[in-house]
This record gives C-alpha cells, structure tokens and sequence, in this order.
C-alpha cells in the first residue's frame, strides 16, 4: 500500500492542477446536451505579463443561436456564417447562425491586466447527443487572447478522446452528458 498512495496522491494533485493549467476556463465545464447553456469564460492572466486585448472565441460546431453578453468599456463582435445542418427555431428556419464573438477593449483604460481576473458571456443552445454513448462528448470552445503585447491561441484540440493532458495551449473544452435517463439519446 505504501507504494500505491504516493502514486494515487500524485494522480489526484495531477488531476486537480489541470484546470489550473489550462488559462481560459469554463465556470461550468459540464452540461447537459440539447440544452440551453450559459458559457462563462473566465479569462485569469494576461500573455506574459501583458494585458488583454481582445477576446476572440470561435463557436463549437452545433452550438445554436449564440448571443453574447455586451461588457463595458468593450466593443462587441459577432461574425455568422452559412449552416451545413439549416434547423428550426420559433417556427422559422435558420440557415446561417452566429460562429465567432469577439469583445475588443475600447481603450487602454479597459484593458484586462495580467493580474486581473474576468468573464466573457454568452448563451446559446448545446447539440443534442445522437447515440448512447459511455465515453463523454466534447465542445470545443477555440479562442484567441490578444494582448497590448503578444498573444495566446488557445485552440489545441486532442488528436482523439476529451483529455487535454499535454497540450501547451488547449482549447476551452466543454463535456456534454446525456439527460438523466434519456440514455444519451437526442429529444
């Protein structure tokens, strides 16, 4: 036993640092898939030293009619583009939908410096699950921190599975799970 605590201590501190590790963070890093979904990027650190910028996130695919929360002090952005999936909402088709949001600070005043800590918001609808599924699903949030110097593209995605163990710059990962017993299938 003396040789497997150390180990399992060990694996326990490794685990719990990885959130840690990875700069741009999700308040709620599980939800439940077809639902509505508040993401709430918590920004803790500038690049290097430097101050934030701008915030720039690419939308997952799937995520549905996104709309960010407007921040004082900061010009808001959303870019849409053409759907390979068109889908119904309120009774109207949607064939181009909201994939990117950037919020730019309007000046130097609003920078986010290195040694703050803040949000950007947005809400949208998650993609239902397909198929029953054991292994957890995955959103991927891709986004770039631009600073008064340098910048950060967090947008490494595994080349399979969730983990984002050894990736240098990981996307925001978002893990979706099926709704208490639905079995992982889509509404």
């Amino acid at each position: 036993m003396s040789t497997t605590f150390p180990t399992l201590c060990a694996t326990l501190l490794a685990l719990a640092a990885g959130p840690a590790l990875a700069h741009i963070t999700l308040e709620q890093p599980e939800a439940v898939a077809g639902s509505a979904y508040k993401a709430v990027l918590r920004v803790g650190h500038g690049c290097d030293g430097s101050p934030t910028t701008r915030i720039t996130v690419l939308l997952p695919e799937g995520l549905r009619g996104a709309r960010p929360s407007p921040k004082p002090g900061w010009l808001l952005e959303t870019r849409k583009a053409p759907l390979a999936q068109p889908y119904e909402s309120h009774g109207r088709r949607i064939t181009e939908d909201v994939v990117e949001v950037r919020w730019t600070a309007r000046g130097e005043e609003h920078w986010l410096r290195d040694e703050w800590y803040d949000e950007f918001v947005l809400r949208g609808q998650l993609p239902a699950m397909s198929a029953p599924t054991a292994a957890p699903a995955a959103l991927w949030f891709k986004v770039r921190q631009d600073c008064a110097q340098g910048q950060w593209d967090w947008a490494q995605v595994p080349e399979a599975g969730v983990s984002t163990q050894g990736l240098k710059a990981p996307a925001v990962r978002l893990l979706l799970r099926a709704a208490p017993g639905d079995g992982g299938h889509a509404h």
